[in-house]
Order: C-alpha cells, then structure tokens, then sequence
C-alpha cells in the first residue's frame, strides 16, 4: 500500500487523536514525582464514562478532605489547532494540591488527562473544547468525588477549582449536598462571558456555572481572581459573586496581586488557604491583596 505524504500525515493524526499522541509519559511521569514528594497515591477511577486519573493523601477520615479539580490542561497546540491530548504540561493544580498541609488531600484530573486513551474510549477533542462542561463530564467528576467521600462516615468537602476546573467544581457542588466550602482559582465562572470578551465561539454543548451561582448563595466561597489574568477578566469573577448575594453573604473575591493565569498561585497557596471561608453578613467584599 502507498500513502501520499498528504494522507500520511492525515493517518498519522488520526491515529494521535485514537491513542493520545503527545509527550504523555513525560507528563505522567512529572505529575508521579510531584505526588510522590507529598504522599500522594495514583488511583484510576472508572466513573462508568471515563477513566480518571486521581492522586490522593488520606491520613485521617475524622478530617475534612480537600478535593482540587484540573483546569483544562493543554487543550490547544495553538491559538487555531486543538492539542492531541488534553494533559497538563505543568501539573499546576496537582502542584497546588501538593503545597496543601490537610490531613486529606485528593486531586482528580479532567477527562482524558494523564489517561491512556487506548484504556479510555470515551476520549475524544470535543472532550476538550465545546463539551468540556458537558453533563457527562461533570457527572463523572462528580463520581470521581463520591469513590473518595464514601470513604468517610460523615464526609466534609472542601471543593478547589483551577480555571475550567472552577467551572466543574461549581457545576458539582451544586448537586452535592457534603461541599463545605468552594475555592476557586482563575476560575472560569461564565464561559459565555469570557469567550464573548476573546470574541470566540460559544460553548454550546456545555453546562455554565453563572447558571447555578443562585443556587449556591448559602454555600460558603472565595474566589481568588489574578489581579494580572488576561483569561479571566476580574469583572467575570465579580459577576458570579454578585449573582449569589443574599442576606447571609457567603462570598468572597479577592484580586491577588501579581497573579496572572498561569503563575503567581503556588508559591502563596497555603497563605491564601489560611484565609476564612465563611457565611458572615457583610463578609462578601472585594479585596485587593
């Protein structure tokens, strides 16, 4: 049989889109030492659609367990081109969940992150891009987190949330009754909001955590947006908040200076998770640190 150069590199990235071509061994193999240093095990979790991949510190199940959810990883090459496979370069969330000192620490990666997708069927770009919020994958983060607090008689959840991982932590916590608190992160709290600002096109097959921002006005917050975020504008951020008023004012957004996107988190994280998250009258405020 012979290919033209043209369909060879057509088979070729087809091929990369059916397995999950890309440098998965050396991410893994990142993301491995990271937990390793904080004594987090690797588990994999069939949540009956996908296969995720979960690292966890459990040492006392009388303690709350905080649960950190990926952002959306490398899902494009380029600002045109959908990467081949979603896993982060970075392991920035895995690295917050590192830094924090709880008893129980657990971090659960996005659909098709760090998973081969020759284990995973279910792996597809769409996963990725428009459908990244779908129902399906927050409703398989959402078992990923009960295969964790079923382990606990009376589980207390402290829910974290990285970039799109905020808008899947949000859209869970609205389903659960066991959230304690909800912290996000550069958070992408209304992704018709946000691609409206970058002029791109809408997230049609994706449930929106602004939707559900009433929903859980009672549930205490803090949102933490980067003062220097070229993604996530401030005023998405104070939307949401403004969304979930009421009387108790559960709440809470803070600009952190010198945050972008991507940087400026890790090194203050176990500093800005000292900070209250409370429902306190008149606690909802928008700071500047």
């Amino acid at each position: 049989m012979f290919f033209t150069k043209q369909s060879f590199f057509s088979t070729i990235l087809i091929s990369c889109i059916l397995v999950g071509c890309s440098s998965l061994p050396k991410r893994l193999d990142y993301a491995n030492s990271i937990a390793d240093k904080a004594g987090m095990k690797l588990q994999e979790i069939n949540t009956g659609s996908f296969i995720l991949t979960t690292y966890a510190k459990i040492t006392d199940k009388t303690q709350p367990i905080n649960i950190y959810i990926e952002g959306d990883g490398f899902a494009w090459a380029t600002s045109a081109r959908l990467s081949t496979n979603p896993t982060p370069k970075d392991a920035f969330t895995l690295n917050l969940a590192s830094a924090d000192p709880a008893a129980n620490v657990v971090y659960i990666a996005r659909p098709c992150q760090y998973t081969s997708f020759a284990k995973d069927k279910m792996c597809a770009q769409k996963y990725w891009s428009g459908s990244r919020f779908s129902e399906v994958v927050v409703d398989s983060v959402n078992k990923a987190i009960s295969s964790y607090s079923m382990q606990f008689t009376k589980p207390k959840i402290n829910l974290i949330g990285y970039s799109g991982g905020a808008a899947v932590a949000v859209l869970v916590a609205a389903r659960r009754s066991d959230i304690a608190t909800l912290r996000t992160v550069a958070g992408n709290l209304d992704h018709a909001a946000i691609n409206k600002f970058h002029h791109v096109d809408n997230l049609d097959d994706s449930l929106n955590p602004i939707d559900v921002a009433e929903k859980l006005a009672s549930l205490p917050q803090y949102h933490f947006a980067g003062a220097e975020d070229q993604i996530v504008p401030l005023e998405v951020t104070k939307a949401f908040a403004k969304k979930s008023e009421t009387g108790q004012e559960c709440v809470r957004v803070s600009s952190v200076n010198g945050a972008t996107h991507y940087s400026g988190w890790v090194e203050h994280w176990q500093e800005l998770l000292a900070e209250p998250v409370v429902c306190k009258v008149n606690v909802k405020t928008i700071e500047k640190r």
